[in-house]
């Protein structure tokens, strides 16, 4: 069967002027940008389209969540900690703008050796196939240690390795984020899965230890969960898999026990988006009265740049406790 070109002489067009359009110079060009620019000025010189005008929402429902009280709850994979974000994190604490922190294994680890050495993140590919790989001594024994002795006192994994770093007078304690977090009494649970951290393969690792400290942490964390709704946010910062799904069954827990976690802020901040973290944090939670966001970046630029928006927003004062 032959077909024939259609003939688009009869098309119906119409006046540009009647088109609703999406964006217009007037309210959402960017402004021009100079150097010597404040961080309120340069946040408002940005164009009030996409990821731009997410990123101002989650910086007030930041400021208005703490104004209100309500928890700030900033869930992290190990990537945060080892490109050393703790200072830019210690100022959103100090200014109360952060509440709660969650990490993954990896992320203690690399906490514990920047608080003991001052350096972290090993290159893997050059020793894997020597034997030596997550073999340090030190990071293992210390960290299984404190374990140990938190469990024993019902303790959970962030405050028992946080009390750790502090009482053992690591030298570099003042750039770990478990540490502040101790000092100030900040909860900031570790959520492990067996197997997957440097710590798991040395002989002073307890399987039943690990759980119960984890376990611990998820039950803490899942109080603050129950307490997000009517304002309260949680980001998740670069865990693509494990801390999204700790954070839809804190979650399912609040809601069974009859809290209403409702008409509150949830975004994704990573590099890429992947479905876990776009399904259990960003929609499903948020699907009655809440709002999710997703942010795509790199964290040592992103989380900079969120943290200097939300200082400059609260004035740098502090919420209420």
């Amino acid at each position: 069967m032959k077909y024939q070109p259609i003939d688009l002489a009869g098309v119906q067009t119409y006046p540009l002027a009647e088109r609703k359009n999406k964006m217009n110079v007037r309210d959402d060009f960017a402004r021009p940008v100079r150097g010597g620019m404040s961080v309120a000025e340069l946040l408002a010189a940005m164009p009030d389209q996409l990821g731009a005008r997410d990123l101002l929402q989650i910086i007030d429902a930041v400021v208005e969540a703490r104004a209100k009280g309500k928890p700030v709850i900033v869930a992290m994979g190990a990537h945060v900690i080892k490109c050393g974000l703790q200072p830019v994190l210690k100022s959103l604490i100090e200014a109360d703008m952060i509440t709660a922190f969650a990490l993954n294994g990896a992320g203690s680890v690399h906490d514990y050796e920047i608080s003991l050495i001052g350096a972290t993140s090993e290159d893997v590919g050059a020793v894997l196939h020597c034997g030596t790989f997550g073999m340090a001594e030190e990071t293992g024994r210390d960290i299984n240690a404190a374990l140990r002795a938190g469990v024993a006192e019902g303790l959970g994994y962030g405050e028992a390795l946080g009390r750790f770093i502090i009482a053992n007078n690591n030298p570099f304690r003042e750039q770990s984020l478990l540490a502040v977090c101790r000092e100030r009494q900040i909860p900031v649970t570790v959520h492990v899965a067996i197997g997957t951290d440097i710590i798991h393969q040395h002989p002073s690792a307890d399987g039943a230890v690990l759980g119960a400290a984890s376990f611990t942490d998820f039950k803490i964390l899942t109080g603050i969960v129950a307490q997000l709704g009517d304002g309260g946010v949680y980001l998740n910062v670069g865990s693509a898999v494990l801390l999204p799904e700790v954070f839809l069954k804190a979650l399912s827990i609040a809601q069974n026990l009859g809290h209403q976690v409702d008409h509150f802020t949830t975004a994704n901040f990573d590099m890429q988006q992947h479905y876990r973290p776009l399904q259990n944090v960003v929609k499903r939670p948020t699907a009655g009265k809440g709002r999710g966001y997703t942010i795509t970046g790199h964290h040592e630029i992103m989380l900079p740049l969120l943290a200097a928006g939300i200082l400059d927003k609260a004035g740098n004062g502090r919420g209420k406790g």
